[in-house]
């Protein structure tokens, strides 16, 4: 369904690394930086990348907006989660766990990026 995310980063060093450690727990290798600064992390399923705004301004978190990667199993979010803890950031939500949805139950584990940006990754179990 989507060919790429792209999120805002205003230090563009601190947040690759930041990405490079949990993209990395899920099976990524390092992001590629482009001429124009901009990272990505490819796949044949899609693109995540992280840039400085085109217009100047500061980066934001998108108030109510959250981007959602698989994890195969909870020990994988688990991992993704303490690498985002120790790479620059935050934790926000619920503590990583089990919840009940409207589809059965999920695993679900959430940050904020070094730009605030919420991020989290969901293991769906029933």
């Amino acid at each position: 369904m989507y060919s790429h995310i792209m999120v805002g980063a205003n230090d563009i060093e601190k947040s690759k690394a930041f990405y490079d450690s949990i993209l990395g727990t899920l099976g990524y290798g390092p992001g590629v930086t482009d001429e124009k600064g901009r990272v990505f992390w490819m796949d044949k399923s899609g693109i995540f990348s992280i840039s400085k705004p085109i217009d100047g301004e500061p980066a934001c978190n998108g108030n109510g907006s959250t981007i959602g990667f698989a994890v195969k199993d909870t020990e994988t979010g688990d991992k993704w989660h303490a690498a985002g803890l120790s790479s620059g950031g935050t934790a926000c939500e619920e503590p990583p766990g089990l919840r009940e949805s409207a589809n059965g139950k999920i695993y679900l584990a959430y940050l904020r990026d070094p730009a605030g940006n919420k991020i989290c990754v969901v293991n769906r179990l029933g």
